[in-house]
């Protein structure tokens, strides 16, 4: 079956986006889906489009890595919190490097992390990527670990507060 925007909006539920990301797979167009989909002007479309993606292996999205900065974009300027939160998930399995970092979105993630009206799954994942990129200068961990100290951590859903842990304990990635 043919890749289509009708295709990518009628998907309904996890067998419907298993069975498109089975047929990216065996086409290994990630890149092209990617790019013709994940900013559509349709919402549902480009969300559906972020969630498919989301079901590949890190191996499979790996093939992504020179779209990083475009779904950094897409995290940083889309006004949907669901697409942020897709968009999140994809950088989130990508490889980010000394060289790849961008000092905007650090500040993006920072801001994000402790947001009020940001969404739990967002917020945590901005936290993750704050991590990352911090790790690669100690000036930066050093400021990051005083941000979620200060955290008035009981406004905070269960998955924040579980990633500030992790990380405050040394035992995230």
């Amino acid at each position: 079956m043919a890749m289509t925007s009708d295709r990518i909006r009628a998907v309904r539920g996890e067998a419907d986006a298993q069975a498109v990301c089975a047929d990216i797979r065996r086409s290994g167009a990630f890149v092209e889906f990617a790019s013709r989909f994940m900013r559509d002007d349709d919402r549902k479309v480009a969300r559906n489009a972020l969630w498919i993606l989301t079901k590949a292996t890190d191996d499979e999205l790996s093939a992504l890595q020179s779209m990083l900065g475009d779904f950094i974009c897409l995290a940083m300027q889309t006004r949907d919190s669901s697409v942020r939160r897709l968009s999140l998930n994809v950088i989130e399995r990508l490889e980010i490097s000394k060289d790849t970092l961008r000092t905007d979105f650090l500040d993006f993630c920072l801001e994000r992390m402790t947001a009020a009206d940001e969404l739990p799954g967002a917020q945590s994942l901005c936290m993750k990527l704050a991590y990352r990129m911090c790790r690669f200068y100690p000036e930066l961990e050093g400021e990051l670990m005083r941000t979620l100290q200060s955290m008035e951590i009981s406004y905070y859903k269960p998955a924040v507060r579980s990633v500030r842990s992790r990380i405050m304990s040394g035992k995230m990635r």
